[in-house]
């Protein structure tokens, strides 16, 4: 839940209220009423108006923020790794951090299949 007071961003229209969308407002009361569709009233200076807006609506401007500096990361790396012709790093950055999970994955498939046959050859002695 967001606290009264906060800068938030509106991200969409979903009830067609002719919001300003990209624009920003704060948040001025939230509606407690389960029956009720709109989570939040938002102030939206631009407007010079309250407005009654869903959760899905809005978004905080310091996770948008961050959303933002993650996407601009991602793409330095790949244009670095295109660069530099590191095809390592092109590969971990398309893929994830699942790239590294599925070395280490095969490396704990190694070792069991190592310890599976260490047991048999223990039961078998016995």
């Amino acid at each position: 839940m967001l606290r009264l007071g906060q800068k938030v961003i509106i991200v969409s229209d979903s009830f067609e209220q002719n919001l300003p969308v990209g624009d920003y407002g704060y948040i001025i009361a939230h509606d407690r009423n389960a029956d009720n569709a709109f989570d939040y009233v938002v102030r939206i200076p631009k407007m010079n108006k309250n407005v009654f807006v869903p959760a899905d609506d809005i978004e905080l401007e310091e996770t948008l923020l961050q959303q933002e500096a993650d996407r601009i990361e991602r793409e330095a790396l790949i244009d670095y790794a295109l660069a530099t012709k590191n095809e390592e790093l092109f590969r971990r950055v398309m893929n994830g951090e699942s790239a590294s999970e599925e070395s280490q994955d095969s490396n704990k498939e190694v070792q069991s299949q190592q310890d599976f046959i260490r047991q048999i050859n223990l039961k078998a002695w016995i």
